[in-house]
């Protein structure tokens, strides 16, 4: 299929400055951090709180990860009071906050309604300031470019070797105690019976402005979505928006295998907490998509539901994707590739270890000191009271699982 890459979302009102340490304290560091998302952002900020530093982090561009590249414009399903409690995980976040000239994207987020969501920019914004208040003063030395490779050595510590973002500036080779992998994951697709559709990356997707811009006005279009995840709602939201709007000629086709899930309020947890519908899109799926409501709807105009199983989809995309001019597939992340990671000169496949937040080598089962993660890639695996088994996703469990780990955390 065609992959459709439309322009990227612009930057917010509190995008950082371009920055790169130009003067570095030594070759050696307490830790080298990868990746300046949100779960980059609380790995500095622990590892900091813990006197972890001096700390190396790397990133192509320190611009708030995928988060801000991508995802600006998505509702949150959390409230504002969340993105604070990341704010106030640690307390150089609190320091920064008191000493940032203001306004920026932190006491932008203060001043929201805190018992309310948000869009995701809010969220971005607020760590987009984080990462500029990160800084040399603090201890942090910023290297901008990508890591190749990393090795662990009998001098107890990781060799690494980065890529920088400059291609006229010379790779170069430095160490840490610890490395830290916040490498984030990126969307999944599968192949389709249908060599003639065009994709629409998930991405682009959860981008009003992106989607109406790559869908034409005038022509008719059908666009399969396929997924009932809190993304694939969000797509159904955003095409339905513009098929009653300004993209008359659009349809929709939903192929999803199981009925819609929701997160529940119990007795103070919740279930389904990470894989539940919530907030404003839980509201419009019950409204809109559920089977007794689906055809007295004002969507059932443009979208058409169609119930697939694991052991039929294929049949079923066959007959039912020929009258479709586009696809999305919201049907989950893959983490995002890895830099080649050496132990005493051999290549090791790793096991995270979801409770540690470390690695082992899956073939030997040993702990590869060192190495830890974090993030939507790397996440905090919880059990709730009625022995239901998740992944934690979203800031605030991530700062939440780092600030149970990094004092654990040793090379």
């Amino acid at each position: 299929m065609g992959d459709i890459t439309p322009a990227v979302t612009p930057l917010g009102a509190y995008a950082p400055r371009r920055f790169m340490s130009t003067q570095r304290p030594q070759n050696q560091f307490g830790a080298i951090v990868v990746g300046a998302g949100p779960a980059g952002v609380a790995a500095v900020g622990n590892l900091l709180e813990e006197k972890s530093g001096p700390i190396l982090w790397v990133d192509n561009l320190f611009d708030g990860g995928r988060l801000n590249k991508h995802y600006r414009e998505v509702p949150s399903n959390t409230r504002v009071k969340r993105f604070a409690g990341f704010l106030d995980g640690v307390e150089v976040f609190k320091q920064i906050e008191k000493e940032m000239p203001k306004p920026n994207g932190m006491t932008q987020l203060r001043s929201l309604d805190q018992e309310n969501t948000c869009y995701i920019a809010e969220a971005a914004d607020m760590c987009m300031s984080l990462t500029e208040g990160l800084s040399e003063e603090r201890g942090v030395w910023k290297q901008q470019g990508s890591v190749t490779k990393a090795a662990w050595s009998e001098t107890n510590q990781w060799s690494v070797s980065i890529a920088p973002t400059d291609t006229s500036v010379s790779p170069v080779t430095l160490s840490a105690s610890m490395l830290i992998l916040c490498t984030g994951s990126e969307p999944i697709s599968g192949t389709l019976p249908a060599p003639n559709l065009r994709e629409i990356g998930l991405d682009p997707a959860l981008s009003p402005t992106l989607l109406s811009q790559t869908l034409s006005k005038d022509t008719p279009s059908t666009v399969a979505v396929i997924g009932a995840s809190h993304s694939a709602i969000l797509v159904l939201r955003n095409l339905y928006n513009l098929a009653s709007s300004t993209h008359p000629h659009l349809r929709i086709k939903w192929f999803t295998r199981h009925p819609l899930r929701y997160a529940e309020e119990k007795d103070g947890w919740i279930l389904r907490d990470n894989t539940g519908l919530k907030g404003h899109v839980a509201t419009w799926a019950k409204e809109h998509l559920e089977e007794d409501v689906l055809s007295a709807s004002p969507v059932s105009q443009f979208l058409q539901k169609v119930s697939t199983t694991r052991g039929n989809e294929q049949e079923v995309y066959a007959r039912e994707l020929k009258d479709c001019t586009h696809c999305v597939q919201a049907i989950g992340y893959v983490k995002s590739p890895l830099p080649d990671l050496l132990v005493n000169d051999q290549k090791v496949d790793l096991q995270f270890d979801h409770d540690s937040a470390g690695f082992e080598d899956k073939k030997t089962g040993e702990v590869v000191r060192g190495l830890y993660g974090a993030g939507i890639a790397f996440p905090e695996r919880v059990t709730d009271p009625e022995g239901n088994v998740e992944m934690a996703v979203g800031l605030f469990k991530f700062m939440k699982f780092l600030r149970r780990v990094v004092p654990q955390w040793k090379a």
